[in-house]
């Protein structure tokens, strides 16, 4: 049939007075041009019986995988082969008297298909990461550095193949050419090859999962963490900035994962206040009897009254003066009004720990501490109630006879001063 197509072209450049030598190159180009042309309409062709039979089918199943192949052109993607095989099959025919160009374009041809098939693979592989990440466990363990190995790996192969049909040279022999770069090579994908490392040892040891808010000051970092890859991890701080980590720099650097506390149920406050040491004294009994009408600590001082009664009782106590025996103080009533008024906050977590501590001593007070737990763990619930609970002790420490430290200001000095000037009586 070509060759009937080309001596037809022939005789027709012969008749437009071109030479036979110049009438047998432009039959022949032309054969060649109308088998690209076919090649070509073959490809579209192939394209819409896919579209029309397999994908069709595919639409209309039950099946989610078979729609991911389709959405990442996998099936599409072997429509690709018609054309390579026709003008492979048939590119001789078109030319036969120019055997180095048929060779040139059987090389091609070659490099064509290796080039598809890289294609191929990386379209499999985007889709068996789809379907991964339609199932529950890719919450935990998120694959795409993986993924993108397997891309690198194939286009890596693929490139090498190419360039071994080019140079028409054994592909073994190429690799181990290129041994002499391997240097080079390992700083060209250091970066790639240290975050395959970091996500290998990220996922084994289950550090890292997508949605989880980690901190790392180091790079500015605060929020969830949006995406793991090959090389970064992005994370959306608080305040909606992106920051990008390297992927290592989760195994080599220091960071605090959150996923703890949010699995808890409770969000940890941990903060203190400063009383001023002048301001302790022991309870007398006006303020035995003022503190008793505090609901909270009712129950609590009347049992501690007993306790210390009967422990000076039984010891003989002379309690004329407060510093025989046992007294209660309003600081140690008032730590005892702070864990109750903890344990009755319903914004505090019940089964986790509720601390009420002092601190050392120094030139700034005596520090006393809360430890507890919030229900609320979203970050403005979180500081609502931390400043909730802070208003409350500062609002009611006048009432146990305390006062709160603080460093004088200009105004309390300037106070102080007009004090000492007024005459004394």
């Amino acid at each position: 049939m070509f060759n009937e197509f080309i001596q037809l072209f022939r005789e027709l450049f012969l008749s437009l007075n071109f030479s036979p030598s110049q009438a047998s190159m432009l039959s022949e180009g032309t054969a060649f041009v109308s088998l690209l042309l076919l090649a070509g309409v073959a490809y579209y062709v192939a394209w819409f019986i896919l579209k029309r039979t397999v994908i069709s089918l595919i639409q209309r199943s039950d099946n989610h995988f078979d729609d991911i192949l389709v959405k990442n052109k996998v099936i599409s993607r072997f429509s690709y082969f018609v054309p390579s095989f026709i003008v492979s099959k048939f590119a001789a025919y078109t030319l036969p008297s120019f055997e180095n160009a048929v060779a040139s374009v059987q090389k091609t041809i070659e490099v064509y298909v290796i080039f598809v098939v890289m294609l191929l693979l990386s379209a499999i592989v985007s889709s068996l990461y789809d379907f991964y990440n339609t199932l529950d466990v890719s919450k935990n363990k998120p694959i795409k550095g993986f993924a993108q190995v397997l891309k690198l790996i194939v286009f890596v192969v693929g490139g090498l193949m190419i360039i071994a049909t080019l140079l028409n040279q054994n592909i073994g022999n190429l690799v181990i050419g290129l041994g002499t770069l391997s240097a080079v090579l390992m700083l060209v994908f250091k970066d790639p090859i240290l975050g395959f490392v970091g996500g290998l040892q990220l996922s084994l040891n289950d550090m890292v999962r997508l949605g989880d808010w980690i901190s790392m000051p180091k790079y500015g970092a605060d929020g969830d963490v949006l995406e793991i890859t090959l090389t970064t991890v992005k994370v959306q701080n608080f305040d909606k900035t992106i920051t990008t980590i390297p992927t290592y720099a989760l195994v080599s650097d220091s960071f605090t994962n959150w996923r703890g506390m949010a699995e808890s149920g409770g969000r940890r406050v941990k903060r203190h206040i400063s009383l001023d040491m002048e301001s302790v004294r022991f309870c007398d009994q006006g303020m035995l009897r003022k503190f008793e009408q505090f609901q909270l600590i009712s129950a609590y001082l009347t049992a501690k009254e007993n306790e210390i009664r009967q422990f000076n009782n039984q010891h003989g106590v002379d309690e004329t003066t407060l510093v025989n025996g046992r007294r209660q103080t309003n600081l140690g009533v008032f730590r005892a009004y702070l864990k109750e008024y903890l344990k009755a906050h319903p914004l505090v977590h019940k089964e986790m720990s509720v601390l009420v501590r002092q601190l050392q001593p120094s030139e700034k007070g005596i520090p006393m501490e809360v430890y507890f737990f919030s229900r609320k763990q979203a970050w403005a619930e979180y500081e609502d109630l931390q400043s909730d609970v802070f208003d409350h002790i500062l609002a009611v420490i006048p009432e146990f006879g305390l006062r709160v430290f603080q460093n004088p200001s200009g105004a309390g000095l300037e106070k102080a001063l007009v004090q000492l000037k007024q005459p004394t009586s």
